[in-house]
């Protein structure tokens, strides 16, 4: 959602805090602002729109030197985007500036408590009153006043604060939000994520939730909100500020549904030891997951159409009984202890609001949590008994590509993995590991046809206001994704659903203005699908078809195809993955849109 980045120290400017700044434009934002203190005081420039608008109306100041400074980009919760709810936020000194990531709950009776006092608000957003309400506690002493302003406040947050006599300091917090933060001893650094720190420092600290920072140039310190000082280890960021970069790709999204060979091998690097999953994270677990009888999969967007495959792997391959869950309707649910032997949580930024309660949920009761996510040192992995790093990279595009891909072949990988610990391998999970091993070559050989394929069709339904897309089987995951890739970048309306359930309602849809994406491999239920898509043909649907290659039989029932590479059917989603994307994203490029930044959305959902 929101970002956050922070600067104290030598050889500061503005330019530096927005150049950082834009490197967290991929969360998604409505807004941009900086608070920068120097030889003029604070001072506080934002503006509606993207960073760009911001670097306008600061023109020549932004080679100003200063010596701290924060900046935010700020994803709207409480008041509309405007220039004045932009952040950062000011207190009625003028004196402290704060910017926030999160939702402030009781913003309403504190803030109602503020102003009896006398204190004058400028916007009606939640995050002004934390300004407020340092202003109200300080005496002299930042740090004191922040960690004393802290303690009245509910909800989720991550907060920097800067104050005009204070400029050697950025105070800093994290409750539900992530933060990093690090020094180079000359310079100190605050942000939401390492992607704007990578230009800078390698070693950072991830702040945990409860903890209070103080960032000096020399250094930094961590403790409770108690006082108690925190003592943990840095961890090196090995991926270099060049892979977030577009390397000549037209958009972000393209380049990572090019990378997918790469992060398909990264993915899997040695998790397959002599044809034979190799987890060493679960090893501990090992007990647990050969008495499970149960398991649940905690999930939400993406993340969801990903547990789909496994629960259906699961249920295929071992005698695990496997539920896959929406986090955000899960986290509600009235549980019993022994509700599910294991939780499986998917998160892709390992900070998913909705996905961190429900394991805590399950936490409480009991249940022992193997989590899979992209980014180390994120709130679920911390929280997790045990943690699988898909190993994609960062992924700016705000649409999974790269990501989602990881996700299927750890996932499938881990579902082989458990299918033997549980003692029930049978015949087809050394293949299906061989072929799971070979993608990242098959990826690499199908991916430019793949891409003049997509083009083309794209071109020929870019004018349609809907499209439905279906499957069975694992297919069925597959249209949910596709239908929400569509709908995610290019706006148009598109819902996925199981072929069979055509006409318990959803055929009613159809005719010459609303298109079928039928999703039918080489797999046991395609003669079904065949039926299905002629029930749609009869309603005078337009048929395209995701099909196996020299697929004669779907050629003759579809008016056009797309064809994909031959493999054992758990697989089929996962090769499926970049013909899906790169269709949905050439839809929205000829319909004009960018693909990386879709309206109203962002990359990690860090609120409810």
């Amino acid at each position: 959602m929101c970002g956050i980045v922070g600067m104290v120290g030598k050889d500061l400017t503005i330019r530096k805090l927005v150049d950082a700044l834009k490197k967290l434009e991929y969360r998604g934002y409505d807004s941009a602002g900086v608070a920068v203190n120097s030889r003029d005081g604070l001072r506080v420039m934002k503006a509606v729109g993207m960073i760009s608008s911001l670097e306008k109306l600061l023109g020549d100041d932004l080679d100003s030197s200063v010596v701290q400074g924060i900046a935010h980009t700020r994803w709207a919760t409480h008041g509309g985007p405007s220039d004045f709810n932009a952040h950062p936020h000011t207190d009625c000194t003028g004196k402290i500036a704060v910017v926030h990531n999160g939702i402030i709950e009781n913003y309403d009776v504190l803030r109602l408590d503020l102003e009896k006092k006398g204190h004058i608000f400028k916007s009606v957003t939640d995050t002004e009153t934390i300004a407020h309400l340092i202003e109200d506690h300080y005496s002299g002493d930042i740090i004191s006043a922040v960690r004393h302003a802290l303690l009245d406040l509910e909800g989720a947050y991550a907060i920097g604060v800067v104050h005009q006599d204070h400029p050697d300091v950025i105070v800093a917090a994290r409750k539900g939000s992530p933060l990093v933060a690090g020094s180079t001893g000359e310079s100190g650094f605050l942000a939401s994520d390492v992607t704007p720190l990578l230009k800078y420092i390698r070693d950072v600290y991830f702040v945990d939730d409860g903890e209070f920072v103080v960032i000096r140039p020399e250094g930094i310190s961590i403790s409770r909100m108690d006082g108690t000082s925190v003592r943990k280890p840095s961890t090196k960021i090995t991926w270099s500020e060049d892979s977030a970069e577009k390397s000549g790709y037209e958009h972000f999204m393209l380049k990572e549904i090019f990378e997918e060979p790469q992060t398909l091998r990264n993915a899997l690097m040695g998790r397959i030891r002599g044809g034979v999953p190799n987890f060493n994270e679960i090893e501990h677990l090992r007990e647990e997951i050969e008495k499970a009888r149960s398991l649940t999969i905690l999930a939400c967007g993406t993340s969801f159409h990903a547990g789909l495959v496994f629960q259906r792997f699961l249920q295929d391959y071992t005698e695990i009984r496997a539920e896959v869950e929406v986090a955000s309707e899960f986290r509600y649910r009235r549980l019993q202890e022994g509700f599910s032997d294991l939780v499986v949580a998917i998160s892709q930024s390992g900070e998913t609001a909705d996905t961190l309660e429900g394991i805590r949920k399950a936490k409480k009761l009991g249940t022992k949590i193997i989590s899979l996510t992209n980014v180390v040192g994120s709130t679920i992995s911390r929280e997790s008994d045990a943690v699988i790093y898909i190993n994609a990279g960062p992924e700016i595009g705000v649409a999974a590509t790269k990501t989602y891909v990881a996700q299927l072949a750890v996932l499938l990988l881990l579902g082989a993995a458990i299918a033997d610990i549980a003692g029930r391998s049978g015949f087809d999970i050394p293949k299906i590991v061989n072929e799971l091993e070979g993608m990242p070559t098959v990826f690499e050989n199908t991916l430019p046809t793949a891409d003049e394929q997509c083009k083309r069709l794209a071109a020929e339904h870019s004018d349609y206001k809907h499209f439905m897309y279906i499957g069975r089987g694992y297919s069925y995951a597959s249209a949910l994704e596709g239908a929400l890739k569509l709908k995610e970048i290019s706006y148009i309306h598109a819902s996925g659903y199981q072929a069979g359930e055509l006409k318990h309602g959803p055929i009613a849809l159809l005719d010459k203005d609303f298109p079928v994406f039928a999703i039918v491999p080489e797999d046991e239920l395609k003669s079904k699908m065949i039926s299905n898509i002629m029930e749609t043909r009869a309603r005078d649907a337009k048929v395209l078809a995701l099909c196996s290659e020299n697929d004669k039989e779907v050629a003759k029932s579809v008016n056009s195809r797309i064809e994909v590479p031959r493999v054992l059917d758990p697989i089929y989603p996962l090769v499926m993955s970049p013909y899906l994307q790169l269709f949905a994203y050439y839809v929205a490029v000829k319909k004009g849109l960018d693909p990386d930044k879709p309206r109203n959305l962002a990359k990690s959902v860090t609120v409810e």
